[in-house]
């Protein structure tokens, strides 16, 4: 997983080139520097996505710098 990019805003994992933009917040910060990541498939009902604010389902970095 090292090698995808995480938007800076979102934290959303993703499978885009560089320079592309984030095509869930439309953010073009990205960067490959991340640790961790958390899949939430129920946002509704997950008690890490409301803490870290997510209400979409998707791959999430814990630690984006």
């Amino acid at each position: 997983m090292a090698d995808r990019l995480v938007c800076r805003d979102c934290h959303r994992v993703l499978d885009v080139e560089e320079g592309e933009q984030c095509p869930v917040c439309g953010s073009n910060s990205l960067t490959e520097d991340w640790a961790g990541y958390v899949v939430i498939a129920h946002p509704e009902r997950s008690e890490i996505a409301a803490e870290m604010e997510i209400d979409e389902p998707g791959k999430y970095a814990l630690k984006v710098r």
